[in-house]
């Protein structure tokens, strides 16, 4: 049996715990608490906003694999953000 449930701490750092009917009285039990703060980041992920031109200028200064493969990816998107990148470049393994 698993329960999940979030709880807003007091100030005086009390918590009461009710256990569930189902739990038959003087059984024995392995509690566990895991106590998880959530914190509250907005975190922008960094876009990255090139010309085809820019790009073609960054990707003739290096010839690998990788730049390769992402030239023929990237040949036909125009201006795009880092994560259409990614999902470009993964959408071959999905």
């Amino acid at each position: 049996m698993t329960i999940t449930q979030t709880v807003e701490i007091p100030s005086s750092h009390s918590l009461t715990i009710k256990i569930p009917r189902e739990v038959p009285t003087g059984a024995t039990v392995r509690l566990e608490l895991k106590i998880i703060p959530f914190e509250k980041k907005e975190e922008k992920s960094p876009t990255l906003h090139l010309t085809k031109k820019e790009l073609d200028g960054m990707l003739q200064t290096a010839h690998t694999p990788i730049s390769d493969s992402l030239t023929g990816i990237l040949a036909n998107l125009g201006n795009i953000t880092v994560e259409q990148i990614r999902e470009e470049r993964l959408a071959k393994y999905l």
